[in-house]
């Protein structure tokens, strides 16, 4: 009886929020006029050619599924989801490529090329690499379990790229919670989308450099941080020193890393979630951690609300009619010098 009333009482918490997740327009369709119908008649073969080429990738290496999903996050945080993020260094373009949250650590861009060329081969100049991207998201969270949404189409490819909005507007590691939450709102995502789209974290791994300081110094005394289980953080300073091997990888999900499902969840109310932008969503704040006790409890409500906060990030800003152009090769633009 006591833990039907626990749930009663959470849900109570979370029902003022999960109308706010779902009250923002059609869910099946995009801001800017997008809409998952764009291609039925230009190239009626788009979405059978991403999957195909995204579920081998996945198949080769279960952790690109991650990667993929990534790959869109960082694009959509940077101006909009418009493909910035592919860009390569030229004489007119600073590649995001080499931001801080990105370098020596974003990846999947072969797999892009991959379905790119596809693409440009069945229907030449029709399909964006920024539709690529929210496609590919979609495509890599069915493959390891995850939900199902409709992809609102119709975007854009961008004219340049921004390597400060890429150092200053991606949420990072150590960020507080109240800088996280700023940085989704001024996008138009409110707290239901930061925790959900934190549940991403059930898939793929992160560096040992973004969550050293949670081992060994997380308030400047020397200390771990108290909200780390004992056993795990052991565990994890084997692989992760004090210094040296930054680029040591760990699962963000410890128990079931290549499973798309609610375990992220359940591992921070057990202290194992592996970033601190993971742990605060439990410790510093209610509305937050009603979210992550909400999901922890039901893998049916974060899938729900998984699929409309993809939706909802992948409508910020798109170019659509005129504006932009459609990339030939997602890493230049058109009139490349």
């Amino acid at each position: 009886m006591a833990t039907s009333m626990g749930c009663l009482l959470v849900l109570c918490l979370v029902s003022p929020l999960l109308l706010a997740g779902t009250v923002r327009g059609n869910p099946w369709y995009g801001g800017g006029g997008l809409f998952p119908q764009f291609y039925d008649h230009s190239c009626p073969k788009a979405k059978e050619i991403v999957q195909s080429i995204v579920a081998q990738a996945v198949a080769r290496e279960t952790r690109m599924a991650a990667s993929l999903v990534r790959l869109h996050f960082h694009d959509c945080f940077v101006k909009g989801c418009d493909a910035s993020v592919l860009l390569d260094n030229s004489t007119t373009i600073v590649s995001e490529k080499d931001s801080n949250p990105n370098k020596n650590s974003i990846r999947g861009f072969e797999v892009v090329d991959q379905i790119k060329a596809a693409l440009e081969a069945t229907c030449p100049g029709t399909v964006s690499c920024a539709d690529i991207l929210a496609l590919a998201a979609r495509d890599s969270t069915i493959l390891v379990g995850g939900p199902y949404w409709d992809v609102p189409l119709g975007r854009r490819d961008s004219l340049g790229a921004s390597i400060q909005g890429s150092n200053n507007g991606i949420p990072a590691p150590n960020n507080t919670l109240p800088t996280i939450i700023t940085k989704f709102k001024r996008l138009g995502l409110n707290v239901v989308d930061v925790v959900a789209l934190s549940g991403g974290h059930t898939i793929g791994l992160s560096r040992c450099t973004s969550f050293r300081q949670r081992l060994y110094n997380q308030s400047g005394n020397g200390l771990a941080d108290n909200t780390l289980d004992v056993s795990y953080a052991a565990q994890l300073r084997q692989g992760c020193p004090r210094s040296g091997g930054d680029n040591n990888l760990f699962p963000l999900d410890v128990v079931t890393s290549t499973k798309f499902d609610n375990y992220y969840f359940k591992n921070i109310l057990a202290g194992r979630g592996l970033l601190s932008s993971d742990e605060v969503l439990l410790t510093k704040s209610a509305e937050t951690a009603a979210l992550v006790k909400a999901y922890a409890d039901d893998v049916h409500l974060f899938f729900q609300h998984f699929a409309q906060s993809m939706v909802n990030m992948g409508n910020i800003m798109p170019l659509t009619g005129s504006k932009g152009e459609i990339r030939k090769n997602c890493r230049r633009l058109n009139n490349f010098h």
